[in-house]
């Protein structure tokens, strides 16, 4: 049985919220949160790792101890830590931290004031008007739990799509050694590669006598088969995840592709627009009369209502059928396309390694140029740069430049926006890099207007140039803060001023819907990983994913630049 990163990560991110929520030593919190992180966006495996033989400590945040916990979670599938921790502390204590503004030190107050153990009982004293009566709560505080608490209970809980990624795959490798598969995709939100899924829709055609249906049900990681039949199995995984497994026709293969791949409105649209025209549409083909006429290749059914084939990442009846008819489809980026990242870290700050590594696994990914951006002074992390410390690292990246061959290291910042939209560093230090990337970090419960009137006086610094992570989210974790997106990529426009998509995959922020209300505005993109590690710059292909989601292309991201258009873009 294959333990998950993802299941390592869980098990370590709950251990630091009872851990912390107990009042241990922070730098020990920290180093699980730090180690979950880490595990949770690694591109390979920790049960491959370990089969391969290879040193777990040397991992970002991993040393010795940490290293042998993995292993043991691998090999067990349980942390014996973690249970001894949840005797002691109860664990639903744990998803009270979900709830936005509640953190492990008001939690705690909580629990020992008016013995909350759980949601309901948080519900219940936020209804009695209990919660207002606890120091360092008030009558603020209550209702903002009680209003968060009802979003929570209603939000439909989804996978993020990095998550179901590590399900998806090594499903998809154990279903192809079934005996007579011929094809197989995963097809629904997952092949639209939107931010969360909900299950897994597969699609395979096979041989008469396939073992499929056997072979699929018979996965080490089912824990309850739902539905078993010839045609069609459901079933769900430890993770929870429920996968619906579908043996289509090979002259069916394409139309059942458009129709599982969804969404529901697209569907919709193309059925409306196949009656026009005198057919019927679904999952088995196009049909006149009750003759088929199309149905074996996605390609083919589109070509019969007279469209081009259209990408599943843009099948979301957003103008995707008119834009098909007319030849107009945007020529969606891709991977190949980028030649540099504008958003990295190193150890200086919260990162885990150093400038030359950094600079080293960028060129091995093909890209020109990487820039730095270790955080301002000490709003946003303990190790932030100061004035003096940024202007040795400008010398530092001068210094490396002069050394490498291959790839240029850029000169930045990431630096705070504060209350007021002024910047954390002085003008006379910022003129000294190659361009900055702004964002906020704190207050993010301001109003729309003051968030927005923040982020607009940001942008009339003559050195601002990239606003970072635009909303602020994490998904499934934070909400975003609210702003008035509009303006602020109008004042963007103006002040020749770019947005980030940031490709880490827990933000994926800008959403797709403002990623194309920035290309229709004419506001450029910077697709940035973020990277806080070397593995991280791997995050890429998440942000075009979701870049292609807001039909952006080649030429609407600034990183698609050679070095020299880009850095006269940032001269303002």
């Amino acid at each position: 049985m294959t333990v998950h990163n993802s299941e390592i990560a869980d098990c370590f991110e709950k251990l630091a919220d009872l851990l912390e929520i107990e009042g241990a030593n922070q730098f020990r919190v920290r180093a699980y949160r730090n180690a979950a992180g880490t595990i949770r966006g690694y591109p390979r495996s920790m049960s491959d790792l370990l089969d391969d033989g290879e040193d777990l400590s040397e991992l970002p945040d991993i040393g010795d101890d940490l290293a042998g916990k993995i292993k043991t979670i691998v090999e067990t599938g349980e942390l014996p830590l973690l249970k001894e921790v949840e005797e002691r502390t109860p664990e639903a204590l744990s998803e009270l931290m979900m709830i936005e503004g509640l953190g492990a030190k008001k939690v705690k107050a909580l629990h020992d004031a008016l013995a909350i153990n759980s949601l309901k009982d948080l519900e219940r004293a936020a209804e009695a008007g209990e919660i207002r009566e606890v120091s360092g709560f008030g009558e603020k505080s209550e209702e903002k739990i009680r209003s968060r608490l009802e979003k929570y209970s209603g939000e439909e809980k989804r996978t993020r799509l990095i998550d179901a990624e590590e399900v998806a795959r090594p499903l998809v490798q154990y279903l192809k050694e079934a005996e007579g598969l011929k094809d197989i995709i995963i097809a629904g939100s997952y092949r639209r590669r939107k931010e969360t899924v909900g299950d897994l829709d597969i699609l395979v055609t096979a041989k008469q006598d396939s073992s499929v249906m056997d072979h699929f049900t018979s996965y080490d990681e089912v824990n309850e088969i739902d539905s078993k039949g010839k045609k069609r199995s459901t079933v769900f995984l430890r993770s929870g995840m429920q996968v619906d497994l579908r043996v289509v026709p090979q002259v069916s293969f394409g139309a059942a592709q458009v129709y599982f791949t969804g969404s529901k409105s697209h569907n919709i649209a193309l059925r409306k627009l196949g009656i026009r025209k005198g057919f019927k549409v679904n999952e088995y083909g196009v049909f006149k009369d009750d003759e088929r006429i199309s149905g074996k290749t996605e390609k083919a059914v589109y070509e019969k209502l007279g469209l081009e084939w259209i990408p599943p990442e843009l099948r979301e009846d957003h103008g995707e059928l008119e834009a098909a008819r007319k030849g107009k489809l945007p020529q969606l980026i891709t991977l190949e396309d980028i030649r540099g990242n504008l958003h990295a870290h190193t150890r200086a700050s919260d990162g885990h390694n150093s400038l030359k590594e950094m600079a080293e696994a960028a060129r091995e990914l093909g890209y020109e140029y990487l820039a730095i951006t270790d955080h301002s002074q000490r709003l946003t992390v303990a190790n932030g740069l100061d004035k003096k410390r940024l202007l040795a690292q400008v010398r530092e990246i001068d210094k490396l430049n002069e050394k490498l061959d291959g790839i240029v290291v850029l000169k930045s910042s990431e630096v705070d926006i504060l209350e007021d939209g002024s910047l954390d560093l002085e003008d006379t230090v910022l003129k000294e890099l190659d361009f900055t990337v702004c964002a906020i970090h704190h207050k993010f419960d301001l109003s729309r207007k003051k968030q927005t009137e923040r982020i607009l006086r940001a942008m009339d610094n003559d050195y601002f140039n990239i606003l970072a992570h635009p909303s602020g989210r994490l998904i499934n974790e934070r909400s975003p803060y609210e702003t008035d997106l509009e303006k602020i990529l109008e004042r963007a426009k103006e002040r020749n001023c770019i947005l980030e998509l940031n490709a880490q995959p827990q933000r994926l922020d800008l959403t797709d819907e403002g990623c194309r209300m920035a290309r229709e505005l004419g506001v450029k993109i910077s697709i940035a990983t973020d990277a806080h590690s070397t593995s991280d710059l791997q995050h890429m292909r998440c942000g075009v994913d979701q870049a292609r989601r807001g039909w952006l292309e080649k030429a609407d991201v600034v990183n698609c630049l050679p070095l020299d258009k880009l850095m006269k873009l940032f001269r303002r």
